[in-house]
């Protein structure tokens, strides 16, 4: 199973209730698709960086699951069928974990490796101080 970060964008004239059901049926269709919900968080109305179908505010949702790409398959299929959702762009996270812990990784190992006996003793940094001063 992989880690998915999906936010949706529901337009900013739906009634809170309204919201509040299209959050639980997204969450339903991804859960029945066999996805496992980590984080459901409402971030709330914001204004949009441009304007997308006449809207220039909308209430922003991040949901966080793990689950197969065919739970978010069919989660961006119900998304694009549903009226009231404006916008939505899913992230797969677990290539960006593995990817940051390599490069932790790969910068562990050049810090730990001892300096060559041919380097000076002194940084050029520390030499041009010691140069002004003298």
């Amino acid at each position: 199973m992989h880690k998915y970060e999906v936010m949706f964008i529901v337009r900013a004239d739906t009634p809170e209730e309204e919201i509040d059901k299209v959050i639980s049926q997204m969450e339903s269709f991804a859960v029945s698709a066999g996805a496992k919900m980590e984080k459901i968080e409402k971030m709330g109305r914001r204004r949009l960086a441009y304007r997308i179908h006449r809207y220039r505010e909308g209430f922003y949702v991040l949901f966080v699951f793990d689950g197969e790409p065919h739970a978010v398959a069919e989660l961006e299929r119900r998304m694009k069928v549903t009226d009231s959702v404006i916008k939505f762009l899913t992230v797969r996270v677990d290539l960006e974990q593995k990817r940051a812990a390599k490069l932790r990784q790969i910068r562990a190992k050049k810090s730990a490796r001892p300096k060559p006996a041919g380097a000076p003793a002194h940084s050029a940094a520390s030499q041009s101080a010691e140069a002004t001063q003298a």
